[in-house]
């Protein structure tokens, strides 16, 4: 399998490879791999082999006048509805669910030309870090399938990893595709919040959720964002193209280090591989400046009750009446209860109870108005940092991937997310690059000299001003597209 959308179009537009033969190598990637991975749900062999016939024939006839996309084989995170395909969010409460009509993203995709070979696994309806509470089976990094691939896009990341596609779409609400591409050594991009359509998307927490591409480049992912970026009559959240905010791009940037919130509970060696980063941007002529975020240090808490408090609102659609697995009840109240216990996973539970419990009357103001308010608050002082600095730079993740059960406490889990968690809650596009690896040993303890052990890649997290996407990607390309 070519692993670049650029490699792949080159090809297809010389006729030295086809649509046709890339759909059968993404097949043959799976067959061969996916029994051990568990990258997909679903595949859809038939149609995507009658999809790359089509599109062959088309590269024949118009060249490089062709859509961006035609004939590159996509997997698409299960929570993204695909018309007559399952749809089930990872969890059982919808496993016999079909989806009845495209995402905006999936029609935009499908325009372009990709073909969309098979539903990516996720965490149950994208919460989690690690694709573990996934109602179907985990899913393992193809760079060690003792440990997790990260989530909740893990699925997205890992067939891109195991090179069955070049490209997967996930999406991210609290760090669910940068920290993913940061444990299987993949590109990760989220965009401003409201660039990209959330149409035909299974809500999670709705003010934070958005959609963005897995790549084995920057240029990839750019091309891809483009594709599926657009103002959505259906979807009053995106930004209309006229007001979208002007970021310039530069030949050099200042990049702003919050070296204080990087002060607790990051691994040793990812801090050693994130200074070497640093190092290779001032070799680049970057400068690099140290900023102050404190309040980017209550992002975590903000997050866990904004984010619990939007996902109770967006299941309770999910009763056994409306929609999803339905239990019988002598009333009606047993009903909603069966169905809904039968058919969520403890985390989904959990938050859902948080949730509640934090829009509940005697605690909304103690509780989710203090969050909110803090969000605000979180926004203008990045916005500060933004006039003096052009990009904010952090490690992905404050560790490498862990081994399975190895984070099995929650809230070690949730402490995964601490660097991602506030740039959906600020709405400000940022993107995981490949920034190095660790060596670790079978038990995920770092390796001596003289030990064995597996390399392991971390990420670097670049984070732009809103509307800056255009600096994250030519940024991007500079310090790692560059030495590919």
């Amino acid at each position: 399998m070519i692993d670049t959308i650029a490699k792949m179009r080159a090809e297809f537009i010389a006729g030295t490879y086809t649509p046709t033969q890339a759909v059968e190598d993404a097949f043959v990637v799976i067959e061969e791999k996916d029994g051990e991975i568990h990258a997909f749900l679903d595949t859809y062999k038939d149609d995507a082999l009658a999809q790359a016939a089509e599109a062959t024939q088309r590269y024949a006839a118009e060249g490089e006048h062709a859509p961006e996309l035609l004939g590159v084989p996509i997997a698409l995170k299960n929570n993204i509805l695909l018309k007559g395909k399952r749809a089930t969010g990872g969890s059982k409460i919808l496993e016999n669910y079909t989806a009845t009509y495209d995402a905006t993203i999936v029609t935009k995709l499908k325009e372009a030309g990709a073909i969309i070979v098979g539903a990516a696994n996720m965490d149950e309806f994208a919460m989690g870090g690690s694709t573990e509470n996934s109602a179907f089976g985990a899913t393992k990094n193809p760079v060690d399938t003792t440990r997790v691939p990260g989530g909740s896009s893990g699925g997205s990341a890992a067939a891109v990893a195991m090179g069955a596609v070049p490209v997967a779409i996930g999406t991210d609400t609290g760090g669910s595709i940068r920290q993913p591409a940061s444990y299987c050594g993949i590109v990760g991009f989220k965009p401003t919040y409201g660039a990209v359509s959330r149409y035909g998307l299974m809500a999670m927490g709705s003010s934070l959720d958005q959609a963005g591409p897995l790549t084995n480049t920057v240029a990839d992912a750019q091309v891809v964002h483009e594709v599926m970026a657009g103002d959505d009559p259906m979807d009053g959240t995106t930004i209309k193209e006229d007001t979208y905010p002007e970021v310039s791009v530069k030949e050099t940037y200042t990049i702003g280090v919050p070296r204080d919130f990087m002060k607790e509970g990051v691994d040793p060696d990812v801090m050693e591989a994130f200074e070497t980063h640093i190092e290779e941007l001032k070799a680049a002529g970057h400068a690099v400046v140290d900023v102050e975020l404190p309040l980017f240090e209550k992002g975590l808490a903000a997050y866990y009750v904004v984010m619990p408090a939007e996902v109770s609102s967006n299941l309770g659609r999910y009763d056994g009446i409306r929609y999803g697995h339905s239990a019988e009840g002598e009333t009606l109240l047993d009903v909603y209860k069966n169905s809904r216990g039968e058919g969520f996973g403890d985390e989904v539970k959990r938050r859902i109870l948080l949730g509640t419990y934090v829009l509940s009357a005697g605690y909304y103001d103690a509780f989710y108005g203090k969050a909110e308010a803090a969000r605000v608050l979180m926004r203008e002082e990045l916005n500060g940092v933004f006039a003096n600095v052009d990009v904010v730079l952090t490690p992905s993740a404050p560790t490498p991937t862990f081994t399975f059960g190895d984070q099995s406490d929650p809230v070690s889990m949730y402490k995964q997310d601490i660097f991602t968690v506030p740039v959906n809650l600020t709405g400000v596009p940022a993107m995981s690059i490949p920034g190095g690896t660790v060596r670790r040993d079978e038990h995920n303890q770092p390796c001596g000299e003289q030990q064995q052990g597996v390399e392991l890649p971390v990420g670097v997290q670049y984070i732009a001003p809103h509307g800056g996407e255009s600096r994250l990607f030519d940024l991007g390309k500079k310090m790692y597209d560059s030495k590919l």
